[in-house]
């Protein structure tokens, strides 16, 4: 009987480097799933997703060799997958629904937590927002961007960044009350 060797995401770089297809097949079975659900976290649904990942795939695999070893690879490849959703939200040229500063600043502060609830609700409520909300929190909360940032890769105003982070937490705290109303969830705010 063979023992399956395993191999952590580190030693697949040189095979993937070096142009190994079962390399490069290996890494894309140890990462898929968790980067699956970061294009999740950004497509409106599934096959959108689905898309996305194998864009980001192509341009890890191409790209590859740039590459500096400075930080985690599946850092790097993460990144590659979140730009990737962005880029693919500009070329769809989805609009953002902009909302007014003063009718966002009118929103009560919401500060509640995440971390209670499960990866598919949380995915559940993230869905359910309208493409611009889900795209400026996402880069914000949980990617970690500046409102700069935001504007820059969105082409949007700061004032507008803001303006939907702001509508997005009241979005989503509402699901969230909902969800733990009829038992999927449990708020903790």
């Amino acid at each position: 009987m063979k023992l399956a060797q395993t191999h952590t995401i580190d030693d697949l770089l040189q095979g993937c480097k070096n142009g190994e297809r079962k390399t490069q097949e290996l890494l894309y079975k140890q990462t898929s799933g968790k980067m699956m659900a970061v294009c999740m976290r950004y497509a409106k649904n599934r096959a959108e997703a689905e898309d996305v990942l194998q864009l980001g795939y192509i341009k890890v695999f191409t790209k590859i060799n740039q590459f500096k070893e400075e930080g985690s690879f599946e850092g790097w490849i993460r990144r590659i997958m979140v730009n990737t959703s962005i880029e693919n939200f500009r070329k769809n040229q989805r609009s953002l629904k902009v909302v007014e500063l003063d009718e966002a600043f009118d929103q009560p502060s919401v500060g509640f937590d995440f971390g209670t609830l499960g990866m598919e609700d949380l995915l559940r409520v993230i869905s359910k927002l309208s493409d611009g909300y889900r795209m400026v929190f996402n880069m914000y909360a949980i990617e970690g961007y500046s409102h700069r940032e935001i504007a820059e890769q969105l082409g949007i105003s700061e004032s507008t960044s803001k303006s939907q982070l702001s509508r997005a937490r009241a979005i989503l705290k509402q699901e969230i009350i909902k969800m733990e109303g009829q038992g999927y969830a449990t708020y903790t705010g």
